[in-house]
């Protein structure tokens, strides 16, 4: 559980056909991909509610199952922020964000590696809850539970006795950096369903409109409405970064200009074209928007807002340049090269300013651009190096040869401060554990954790690399699923490498064998063929890969291939498709007849290309009207 610190940062005047390249998974000597394994893994553990049955953490049991009762409403579900038994919404929030744009950036990679259908889930348990926790346009629920009661109580969450209150936010209760993170991580996570649950995809899209126009219009900081909030969540950096950063998630989301817009028109107002951070985390959103927007500056959607997005992206760049070590008011570092921002939780801030150093990075390579800081200019492979470091460090490669990620290596903590990993499973011995008793017989005891809390990032070291394992060492040893969140993207990048797509174009995830997230997978596949002009030269197949039910109709998602199998190139493809009653993916559209899609001009001899649709209907009919090979 977090508690509130001041703000780091200065004040500025206010003025594809895909192809993995070399893999840096074993690079520094870690497996990349057991890690990625293993940070997706440690959500399972941190979930509220009833459990599904693929849950693999069998430690684990139900819990929280009256959450919201006594408010009227279901608030059963969600996560625990860190080791206690709290639902706190802001950082539940962020959370779902960072997973979201970890997938959206390298959910290809994350697919090489066998975990994208795992991370996909951990999303879609966050929101599901978050859907829930907004049953009206201007109302969210923000928290279950209270910290106070909390920590006087020592329980695994299967016995948890303490209050399971439930806090709102509505127009009387503003919160605006609440409802306006909930709106990114919406907007966020409805990206990621696009392709395999339209109908899914839409509703969380939905919800984010609805909370940003909420945190828009009725304006306030979350924890003077949820007063029980401040001493663990407060909101030191108020709520306009949270605005800007919600504007940031709908505009990627709807590609509506009125975000964009409002970015341009709100940047000097609401402080992101002025403030210069140095930290970056589920309070303090700056440095992400201020990294979004550049990404927006370099894609070419700047406008009649650039003069303002080249502000943002100087912030941007601030950031990383700090980061570096290269700008003009640097982050501290450890003697052993680690980010230090505090001694409670330092390691959000690693894995977040991490995460951004890397997208970063590859954003400027898509740009065919360097890195501009003080002391001159960085190419995008030195500050992905950096952003390696902070994790190898994480991983191991410390002067204490400590893997801060539990189960990671031969060297990491065994006495977390987590409540449901310290005491038995009640599996393995249902006797009920007091509110009081748990401190006297398992907080205080001094030995190796019951239960593996597989894939956990602990608080991690103080300034000069020193850590204790001891359980009452909540500032070191206590984890958070927002220090996990921001690594998944990085953990993915660093195992399969960089993908020879542009990453400043539109997000296009790849096919899943099964998605998990769907309420009712499909049946054995159904594998056909459509009529094609030219059997011999161009094949196209496609087959049924999920389906599902929404308000009494079922969905059906196909995929479908299209192969060149004649000896030469494919050029100027031409597909007719009849019978079609839902949206496209993976084509460019024009007039009746559909093309290539925009990052694909040619299909060599033996290549194919992956498009899919979604509706409520038998396969449609796709036919090639014309093409030329060369």
């Amino acid at each position: 559980m977090e508690k509130s610190v001041g703000l780091c940062f200065s004040i500025a005047p206010l003025f594809l056909i895909v192809g993995f390249l070399a893999p840096l998974a074993l690079a520094g000597g870690h497996n990349y991909g057991d890690a990625l394994s293993k940070s997706i893994l440690f959500f399972e553990a941190q979930r509220s509610g009833y459990l599904p049955g693929n849950q693999r953490v069998r430690w684990r049991g139900n819990s929280g199952l009256n959450d919201g009762k006594t408010s009227g409403v279901d608030l059963v579900g969600g996560y625990y922020d860190a080791g206690d038994n709290v639902k706190f919404g802001l950082p539940m929030a962020f959370t779902i964000t960072m997973m979201s744009w970890s997938i959206l950036e390298y959910g290809k990679q994350m697919a090489a590696s066998g975990e994208l259908g795992h991370a996909i889930d951990a999303v879609k348990w966050g929101t599901d809850y978050l859907i829930k926790a907004h049953p009206q346009p201007d109302v969210l629920y923000g928290e279950v539970g209270d910290g106070n009661t909390d920590h006087y109580c020592w329980q695994r969450p299967e016995d948890m006795t303490t209050s399971r209150a439930a806090y709102r936010i509505d127009p009387s209760r503003p919160g605006s950096d609440l409802a306006g993170e909930t709106a990114a991580a919406m907007a966020a996570a409805s990206m990621v369903f696009r392709r395999y649950n339209s109908a899914y995809s839409a509703e969380l899209l939905k919800h984010g409109s609805q909370l940003f126009d909420f945190a828009d219009k009725y304006r306030g900081k979350y924890d003077g409405s949820i007063t029980i909030a401040q001493k663990y969540y407060r909101s030191v950096s108020g709520y306009a970064d949270e605005l800007l950063w919600g504007a940031a998630w709908m505009y990627k989301a709807t590609n509506n200009a009125y975000y964009l817009n409002y970015l341009g028109k709100n940047g000097d107002a609401l402080g992101g074209t002025g403030w210069a951070m140095t930290e970056f985390g589920w309070d303090v959103k700056y440095a992400g928007v201020q990294t979004l927007v550049a990404k927006f500056l370099m894609a070419g959607k700047g406008g009649g807002n650039t003069a303002v997005f080249e502000k943002y992206q100087e912030k941007a760049e601030f950031f990383m340049c700090s980061c570096l070590g290269k700008g003009n008011r640097n982050a501290q570092k450890t003697p052993g090269g680690l980010i230090f921002r505090q001694r409670w939780n330092n390691m959000q801030f690693v894995t977040s300013a991490s995460f951004l150093m890397t997208v970063y990075s590859d954003y400027l390579t898509s740009a065919g651009k360097s890195l501009r800081c003080a002391s001159g200019n960085v190419s995008p492979s030195q500050l992905l190096s950096f952003a390696k470091s902070q994790v190898d460090y994480i991983l191991g490669d410390n002067p204490r040869a400590t893997s801060y990620m539990v189960g990671y290596g031969n060297n990491y903590p065994r006495q977390v401060h987590h409540r449901a990993s310290s005491i038995v499973s009640y599996k393995v011995d249902p006797t009920f554990v007091t509110c009081r008793g748990g401190y006297a017989t398992w907080y205080n005891r001094k030995a190796n954790d019951p239960n593996l809390l597989t894939g956990a990032i602990v608080g991690g070291p103080d300034a000069y690399d020193n850590f204790a394992d001891q359980r009452d060492n909540y500032e070191q040893t206590e984890p958070a699923t927002y220090n996990n969140a921001p690594l998944l993207g990085i953990l993915a990048r660093l195992h399969a490498g960089h993908s020879g797509y542009n990453q400043l174009l539109p997000v296009e995830l790849p096919t899943l064998k099964l998605i998990a997230a769907h309420p009712t997978p499909s049946t054995k596949p159904v594998v056909t063929r459509t009529p094609v002009s030219s059997p011999s030269l161009v094949a196209i197949t496609q087959k049924v890969t999920a389906s599902w039910v929404s308000r009494g109709k079922t969905y059906y998602r196909y995929s479908t291939i299209v192969t060149n199998k004649s000896s030469k190139t494919l050029k100027n493809l031409k597909l007719y498709i009849s019978k079609l009653y839902g949206p496209v993916w993976g084509l460019t559209k024009s007039g009746d007849s559909y093309s290539f899609p925009s990052w694909v001009n040619t299909l060599a001899a033996g290549k194919s290309i992956e498009f899919v649709y979604i509706h409520s209907a038998s396969q449609a009919v796709v036919s090639v009207s014309s093409y030329t090979l060369a």
